[in-house]
């Protein structure tokens, strides 16, 4: 077909063997590209109740289809795994070149097989490919790896590498390109059990487009419509933690001390409108992103000075801000740029030293060596100290790098209660107990608590998105269909590599002109919103043959039994009976049967039985 690479490359890393392999065309008329192939072929290859961390398990690049092609958002590439944090279907996106470079080499996804015994990089050069030993990178952080391994084979290769938390096998360790992470669900630790240390990718080929003749004036509407974005110019200042205030102030819905408040009243120093006017050196887009929402940070002096980051994202601002109870920008930016340099999640990062100080508070933390470390929310400065342990596995690092489920498992003492997480995986910013669209979405999403994988803030935050109005944040009713649809919806940005900032600027009926301009496909915005949930249903498939139940669609004890204690938003939660409507509601939308499984008739609508 046009507009794709034509080839899915598999390296195993153990053996050195190495193949190309034509894309299957079913696989990219149902799936599209991006996260959907990605979730395929992780269902293909990666067998049942493979130990993640174990040579079975597979690290698999996606690009989206329309990386490497002059949109207006097209930089977003996928890697997918089994992830080590929830044991689920791991995928997470990010925004450097990697992507746009594997296009330009000719494939559509690069699968990392096996594990090395010593360390290793893999070198993709258009046809060329090899394994570079890489033992003099290993401990190197990831901007220091990046550079070395780019200035012995060349500047034009795309680095995606993991720091030394991936290294030492951090249950949340990133996969870092060009100071853009995929964050989430642990794949840097994927990579760091097969001693991967880095994926570099050089392509030199032209992405061949279907209906090259429609381009220029695709891209004259597509710079019309952003020129008309009313936020533009504010996620140009401020990036995407513009509206902290707002969540905060209007909403109450922002967490704060591990999710014991949803209101920080000592947040004016954190948010962008804040530090960027200090800080702030230019600012940056994803690989060729025509929205530049990213900002490069400096601190100039002080005890941060030198601290550089590109950053800080809203979920940062949340998760080494108010849930540590941290004030301070300087302090935000340096730990936003420990986590990327050594390799974390941000998120979990901050979620787990939002755990450990509420668990030392406790006295829950007493029989384990702190090294003298003063844990609490009135000592935000320790989360200095606490990345370093989690990063390299020291002292109580070497427990808290397992992640809050994990830790919280072992120190038991009833600890478990404020250990916040959905199927193991830490929560973004969003306090659902008083936004009840995206409660249901942390709780059936396919890598544990996520805002993106549904979207379903906007309906809460704003009332209405896309096709729906009126809605509700409080109410628990009728939540299904609206979760199933903007599932279905973000999963096709993230098939094509879209970023969900664009949503506001294009739906899925401006998405079409940009898929028949590359692949000549004439799609109606059913048939492209059914790639979609092709995509949600297989995720579904892969973690139920893992052996997840409607059991594990649930939500935090905290979300379920302390209402919000203070703010615009208080007395919310969401009980178990407002959960099970909504579940019921969900699984009705979806054609699962009460246990969350994919029933035969739904999978035959999707023309995706043949799959089981």
């Amino acid at each position: 077909m046009k507009g794709y690479g034509g080839s899915i490359l598999t390296v195993d890393v153990g053996t050195g063997e190495r193949r190309a392999e034509p894309t299957p065309e079913e696989a990219a008329r149902l799936f599209i590209g991006g996260a959907g192939l990605g979730a395929l072929l992780a269902y293909q290859r990666i067998a049942a109740r493979t130990d993640p961390l174990g040579p079975g398990n597979k690290v698999i690049l996606t690009p989206g289809l329309l990386n490497g092609a002059p949109f207006i958002t097209p930089g977003k590439c996928f890697f997918t795994a089994l992830s080590p944090l929830t044991g689920t279907l791991g995928d997470a996106s990010m925004g450097g070149r990697i992507g746009a470079a594997a296009r330009h080499a000719g494939y559509d996804a690069i699968v990392i097989a096996g594990a090395s015994s010593e360390p290793v990089s893999v070198l993709v050069d258009d046809g060329d490919v090899r394994l570079r030993p890489s033992r003099d990178l290993w401990g190197l952080d990831t901007r220091a790896a990046s550079e070395a391994l780019r200035a012995e084979v060349g500047h034009e290769f795309a680095v995606a590498c993991i720091g030394v938390a991936g290294e030492r096998l951090v249950r949340f360790a990133l996969i870092d390109c060009d100071d853009r992470q995929a964050g989430r669900g642990g794949l840097g630790a994927v990579m760091g059990s097969k001693r991967l240390k880095a994926i570099a990718v050089r392509g030199g080929r032209r992405v061949e487009l279907a209906r090259e003749d429609e381009l220029p004036r695709l891209m004259a509407d597509n710079d019309k419509l952003l020129r008309e974005y009313k936020s533009w110019d504010g996620d140009r200042k401020h990036g995407t933690g513009s509206f902290t205030d707002w969540l905060n102030i209007e909403r109450g819905v922002f967490p704060t001390r591990n999710w014991q408040r949803s209101v920080y009243e000592d947040r004016a120093r954190i948010t962008p409108q804040h530090w960027s006017p200090l800080h702030m050196v230019r600012s940056k887009a994803c690989w060729g992103c025509m929205k530049p929402c990213g900002r490069v940070l400096a601190v100039r002096d002080g005890e941060h000075a030198g601290a550089m980051v590109d950053g800080v994202e809203y979920e940062t601002i949340y998760s080494l801000g108010s849930e540590i109870a941290n004030p301070e920008a300087e302090q935000l930016i340096h730990l936003n740029e420990l986590c990327d340099v050594w390799g974390l999640d941000t998120i979990s990062a901050g979620v787990v030293i939002g755990w450990t100080m509420e668990a030392a508070e406790r006295g829950m933390l007493d029989a384990y060596d702190l090294g003298g470390l003063d844990v609490g929310f009135h000592n935000p400065g320790c989360a200095v100290e606490l990345l370093r342990r989690i990063a390299h596995r020291e002292g109580i690092g070497d427990l808290l790098a397992e992640g809050v489920r994990r830790a919280s498992d072992i120190v038991g003492q009833g600890s478990d209660a404020f250990a916040v997480h959905v199927k193991g995986s830490e929560p973004p910013g969003y306090d659902v107990r008083a936004m009840k669209t995206l409660a249901l979405g942390y709780a059936v999403s396919s890598r544990g608590a996520d805002h993106l994988k549904s979207g379903t803030y906007l309906v809460d935050l704003f009332g209405k998105f896309w096709h729906f109005e009126g809605v509700d944040r409080l109410s628990p009713e009728g939540r299904g269909p609206i979760c199933r649809d903007l599932e279905d919806l973000m999963a096709v940005y993230d098939c094509l590599g879209v970023c969900k900032f664009a949503r506001r600027i294009y739906g899925v009926e401006g998405l079409l002109a940009p898929l028949r301009t590359m692949t000549g496909l004439e799609l109606t915005e059913r048939q492209l919103l059914d790639a979609g949930a092709r995509t949600t249903v297989v995720r579904r498939l892969f973690n139920v043959r893992e052996g997840l139940t409607r059991a594990d669609d649930t939500l935090p004890p905290r979300v379920m039994r302390e209402p919000i204690a203070d703010g615009p938003s208080k007395g919310n939660l969401v009980d178990q009976a407002q959960l099970d409507m909504m579940l019921d509601s969900y699984y009705d939308a979806r054609g699962y049967d009460r246990d969350g499984v994919p029933t035969r008739e739904s999978l035959e609508a999707l023309g995706i039985a043949h799959l089981t």
